[in-house]
């Protein structure tokens, strides 16, 4: 976020062209675009030093701040304190990614960039906010970074449908499984269990289940976190 925070100031400040900034805009963009009910690390940490930059060249801080509790009060907030850019320097000098979001992922933050957590309308299959408590968000946000950025993945039954089957949950949290790294600690893991093995995952928000017998790789959709299988959505002969 932060080689992107400056990044698109530079370039957007005088340096180029009418052309050449359309250009820029262009590859800015991808490299910003956002899959919805995902999150795109490079657009959450260049929001996320705008947003402390706003804050403190307001004065969007400290205890008499705080200690306001009028939503309406805090938006409109404004000592024009003009210490954005000297804050977010002090960020980045002193912040490592752990603290950077558990410090500075705010209510308002997580309305502005809309970190709900989303699920998809079984009757509609659209995707859809099912909890608003942003919290859940930068927790797992946070859990993913404490784990060294790997996925959270935990038993969910070693005897699955009676069968000796393994079956695992991942934590998805606006991030989705590596499918190919997916598929191979699945035949690592058949390799040691001797039977089939499933993970629970979603891809782009919808419910996913990716099953391992030993010979072939199915991903099948799930009406929700029980496991029940829906429909076959692609396959993968190992």
């Amino acid at each position: 976020g932060w080689a992107v925070f400056w990044h698109s100031r530079i370039m957007t400040h005088h340096m180029l062209d009418a052309s050449e900034v359309v250009n820029y805009a262009d590859a800015h963009a991808g490299t910003l675009f956002t899959q919805p009910g995902q999150i795109n690390p490079y657009k959450m940490g260049v929001e996320l030093f705008r947003h402390i930059e706003h804050r403190w060249d307001r004065g969007q801080f400290g205890i008499e701040y705080q200690r306001c509790d009028d939503a309406r009060l805090r938006r409109e907030w404004n000592t024009e304190a003009g210490r954005g850019k000297e804050k977010v320097f002090e960020v980045r000098r002193i912040y490592n990614d752990v603290s950077f979001i558990d410090e500075f992922v705010t209510p308002e933050f997580a309305e502005d960039q809309k970190l709900y957590v989303y699920g998809v309308d079984q009757a509609t299959g659209q995707l859809e906010i099912v909890d608003r408590d942003y919290t859940k968000v930068k927790k797992g946000l946070l859990d993913a970074l404490t784990n060294f950025g790997n996925p959270i993945i935990r038993v969910a039954d070693d005897n699955y449908r009676n069968r000796g089957e393994l079956y695992l949950r991942h934590e998805w949290v606006a991030r989705d499984l590596e499918f190919e790294a997916a598929l191979r600690t699945l035949r690592s893991l058949y390799a040691m269990w001797k039977r089939p093995v499933h993970i629970e995952t979603r891809e782009g928000g919808h419910p996913r289940l990716l099953s391992f017998d030993g010979t072939d790789a199915v991903m099948k959709e799930v009406s929700s976190s029980t496991g029940n299988d829906v429909e076959v959505v692609g396959s993968d002969a190992s």
